[in-house]
């Protein structure tokens, strides 16, 4: 191959960008493709997202119900049959769970809950403990600590 037999990669954008505004000469000069006048000929022109003309838009023609609570905590929620993959004894936190890929992410912190059934007994840390999930855990020979 030489370099006078190179080609693009076949379904390779073969143009490159367009500049707008660099003189006559180039095809896009004066108005910049923008047209003579209007708001969006204009610098800083254009509307804001979800304007719609001037009709009421739809955002405010919808029904508002409810509200978010800015101080709620989101807990990462797992199910104590989630813990059957740790050996008898081991010490579970919330760094371990992330680790072994069990929690994607913590937030504001983990709680176990008591769906499915525990094998090992473990001692387990977390920021809150459903009363079914504490109940299985001690059953099955382990400890609770709420961190």
């Amino acid at each position: 191959m030489k370099l006078h037999e190179l080609r693009p990669a076949a379904g390779a954008k073969k143009s490159s960008k367009k500049r707008v505004g660099r003189g006559t000469g180039s095809g896009w000069g004066k108005t910049a493709a923008r047209g003579q006048n209007g708001q969006n000929s204009r610098s800083g022109g254009g509307v804001r997202p979800g304007f719609e003309g001037g009709q009421m838009p739809l955002y405010r023609r919808l029904p508002k119900r409810g509200f978010t609570n800015i101080f709620a905590k989101e807990y990462a929620c797992i199910n104590v049959d989630r813990l059957n993959i740790f050996e008898n004894g081991t010490e579970v936190t919330p760094e371990v769970l992330v680790e072994k890929g069990i929690v994607k992410k913590l937030y504001d912190g983990v709680k176990i809950l008591g769906n499915g059934s525990l094998e090992k007994s473990l001692t387990i840390k977390a920021h809150k403990v459903s009363k079914a999930a504490a109940e299985k855990i001690e059953a099955a020979g382990g400890k609770v600590e709420v961190i």
